[in-house]
């Protein structure tokens, strides 16, 4: 019970902060951040603030997870390919809200970590990939959104535009501006949304 207060006053925290569907509170009510949490931070579970997960990477703000998860509009969706597992959480909260959620980690011991998450979460609608995010995932292509969850320095990969159903939006960070991009039969609709900032998108894989 206190743990599920605990969960519910978050969530609210962070709807106060930034705007939530009543479907992506829920998501947040129910995926305990504590999981994605690396040890000796457990303190800081319930906080607002990025905290390192390791091998140089970050589980986000939540309310970076919410302002990404709510420029998505899901609530047409059934695919989400996101870019950059990480921790898994944010993965973990986009199944609450899609049928189906292809995230790919370029960094192996986080995805091993990520796919535990999901296991003990009883989330089976997760799909996860070992691999270049660069490349995304061509085989399940087209998706009807896009995440990328780490900083690009120039263009949004062209493999990964082509991988987003007409009609379908991308949303990523470019240059340190959060970014989305709406594909339409001829081009796409470009807006800048806001600062803020994220690690970069790299390119191959690593063990460790």
């Amino acid at each position: 019970m206190a743990q599920n207060q605990a969960l519910t006053a978050f969530a609210q925290k962070i709807a106060e902060k930034t705007p939530l569907s009543r479907e992506a509170q829920n998501a947040f009510e129910t995926i305990d951040r504590s999981l994605f949490i690396p040890s000796g931070l457990e303190r800081l579970t319930y906080s607002l603030d990025a905290l390192p997960i390791g091998a140089g990477q970050w589980i986000s703000s939540p309310l970076t997870v919410a302002k990404m998860t709510s420029l998505l509009r899901v609530e047409s969706a059934d695919s989400v390919l996101e870019i950059g597992c990480g921790s898994g959480y944010q993965a973990a909260i986009l199944s609450k809200l899609v049928r189906r959620v292809f995230t790919v980690e370029r960094i192996e011991r986080l995805l091993r970590e990520a796919r535990t998450r999901f296991k003990a979460l009883d989330l089976h609608n997760i799909n996860t990939r070992f691999g270049d995010g660069s490349d995304g995932w061509p085989q399940y292509a087209p998706f009807d959104r896009v995440l990328i969850s780490c900083s690009i320095g120039g263009e949004v990969p062209k493999g990964l535009l082509d991988q987003l159903a007409i009609g379908g939006i991308l949303v990523a960070p470019v240059g340190g501006v959060i970014r989305r991009f709406t594909k339409r039969s001829l081009g796409f609709r470009e807006e800048d949304i806001e600062e803020r900032a994220f690690v970069p998108l790299l390119s191959g894989t690593a063990p460790n």
